[in-house]
């Protein structure tokens, strides 16, 4: 959090901006008056706790950045902010690895807010075969190890619909969260080149699995591996960094797939 903390006017005026909503439409959610939230926005009035706080819910604003209002407003923060390796969070990464274990033959790993590697299952490994060993060093970010010219990109056999998903997908989630360290990722993405022999990416291809979803489709010593991925998150976690990971699976997109990764269990 930075040491420069805006009015919480401003910062309540900034996400509901983000949210797209209008002040009728965010005072009708929270049931205040219109006059009340005007007068929060500008300053004129100081939100009390608790106003704060349904306000941030209503906003859908990350915990992190909940505890960033709370203190523009001049209270305590709400929400724990504990490392990974706290001895109160064991038996929660417990259980993270307990679902990412039980995920196999096929791969399945954690990520925080920044796409950071925090766990993987046994499945994962073998697919990163003849990466460059400096893309696994520590912290790992699965987005620049999935698009990087070193990394997985000369293997996507789909890469330019991969990683129009993935651009999307990320353009998403910095309109939601302003995350600066986002919007650098982002424009690190965008910067990395074409593999040679790539093929088009064409409309048509989205309509392949109904328009809901988008394979990722990897070259490996077991042939073409086909993947359609789904991402959990942990929506009831009071903890600001459970509440950041994410579980992406992947689940085999062909029976081929299936076949090869039963191979390698």
């Amino acid at each position: 959090m930075s040491d420069l903390v805006q009015p919480v006017g401003s910062l309540l005026r900034d996400w509901r901006r983000r949210r797209r909503l209008s002040q009728l439409d965010l005072a009708s959610e929270a049931e205040i008056s219109q006059r009340h939230l005007s007068f929060l926005e500008s300053g004129r009035s100081a939100p009390s706790r608790d106003m704060v706080l349904r306000l941030a819910e209503q906003l859908a604003v990350p915990l992190r950045e909940r505890n960033t209002l709370l203190l523009a407003a001049g209270f305590a923060p709400l929400y724990q902010a504990r490392k990974l390796d706290d001895p109160g969070l064991e038996a929660a990464l417990r259980v993270i690895e307990l679902i990412l274990k039980g995920h196999e033959p096929h791969p399945a790993l954690a990520i925080d807010r920044h796409w950071t590697l925090v766990r993987s299952n046994g499945a994962v490994a073998p697919l990163l075969a003849g990466i460059d060993p400096a893309l696994l060093e520590p912290p790992v970010n699965v987005l620049r190890l999935s698009l990087h010219p070193n990394g997985l990109a000369p293997r996507v056999l789909n890469f330019r619909q991969w990683r129009s998903h993935i651009i999307a997908r990320l353009s998403e989630q910095i309109d939601a969260s302003g995350d600066p360290v986002l919007v650098a990722l982002l424009e690190e993405l965008r910067s990395y080149p074409v593999p040679a022999g790539s093929r088009p990416y064409r409309p048509s291809d989205q309509a392949q699995f109904g328009g809901i979803a988008v394979p990722l489709e990897l070259e490996t010593g077991d042939g073409t591996l086909s993947f359609l991925s789904t991402t959990t998150v942990f929506g009831t976690a009071l903890d600001i960094s459970l509440s950041e990971l994410a579980i992406e699976t992947f689940f085999p997109a062909d029976q081929a797939t299936a076949t090869a990764m039963g191979r390698m269990r």
